[in-house]
């Protein structure tokens, strides 16, 4: 869990070089400016980027030593396979920085984006199966007959917002208008509504889908208006600023933060909805063709 929580400050502290137009502040890497640890002016848009790096390094060497010790200590294979995978992503900076000179500043930033909320969606998920609920728990399984399923509906949701979280990135980098991160919300809106009203309205009986689907409807409206403050700072109010202004930073790191936890809230959803509620994977499929119009 206390990984998690520091994958959630990199996160906002990368959303907050990204506010202040700091990108590539420090423009070498692994040193700033020729030094191991310090910088010789913190000033300006330095001290964001160089904050990030040394957040996201404490996280890398924490989540290095979590893998070893899961892998020494861990009996579920599956779940040791997991900590690996979740330290893989830890340790892409290098890639970015080396991309950021040969392909489109746009596209490396988002990818660097999505892989960091890859990693805390994970780092939840490993949270949710080390606990003891998880461990000792005998859990209490219904059978889904409906179409599309409620897990066709989680995995969906997890879908679009990745794709909402791409083209956010993509505004927020400068690749793309604003539109579609704006057109795509209402599919979110709409996707991730139906899924949180299905499992209220069926299993709310269930307290392992209850919990995160409440929570999941609470950040999507919580969202939606940090949203809206973000494009009136940004894009209505901000559109001539000269530099980045304090609303539109704190509107824009709030999207960000509240976007990253809203993506693992889901997959928690989808996880808890995988454990508790039985379905015939046809339905998943024909659920799935179904919601795309096939």
């Amino acid at each position: 869990m206390f990984t998690a929580c520091a994958a959630l400050v990199v996160i906002t502290a990368g959303a907050l070089v990204t506010s202040n137009d700091a990108g590539l502040s420090v423009p070498d890497w692994p040193t700033s400016f020729g030094y191991l640890v310090k910088v010789p002016h913190f000033v300006g848009g330095i001290r964001y980027e160089w904050s990030h790096r040394m957040v996201a390094g404490t996280l890398v060497s924490l989540t290095l030593a979590i893998a070893i010790w899961t892998l020494l200590v861990e009996r579920r294979r599956w779940l040791r396979w997991l900590a690996v995978a979740r330290s893989a992503p830890s340790s892409h900076r290098p890639f970015w920085r080396t991309y950021s000179f040969v392909l489109p500043a746009a596209g490396v930033s988002t990818a660097h984006a999505t892989v960091a909320q890859t990693f805390f969606c994970i780092a939840v998920a490993i949270a949710l199966f080390t606990g003891r609920k998880w461990v000792h728990e005998q859990p209490h399984v219904e059978f889904d007959p409906r179409r599309p399923s409620l897990f066709t509906l989680t995995l969906l949701s997890i879908f679009v917002l990745y794709v909402q979280l791409i083209l956010g990135g993509m505004f927020r980098h400068h690749g793309m208008s604003w539109w579609p991160h704006v057109l795509n919300a209402v599919i979110v809106s709409f996707v991730l509504a139906w899924t949180a009203v299905r499992a209220l309205s069926v299993y709310s009986q269930m307290e392992a889908v209850r919990r995160p689907a409440i929570l999941m409807l609470s950040l999507l409206i919580t969202q939606l208006c940090l949203g809206f403050t973000a494009f009136l700072t940004r894009v209505a109010w901000g559109r001539d600023a000269v530099q980045p202004e304090l609303p539109m930073v704190v509107a824009t790191v709030a999207h960000v933060a509240v976007g990253a936890l809203l993506l693992a809230t889901t997959v928690i959803l989808s996880i808890q909805v995988w454990r508790h509620v039985r379905w015939h994977l046809k339905s998943v499929f024909r659920g799935a063709t179904g919601c795309f119009g096939a």
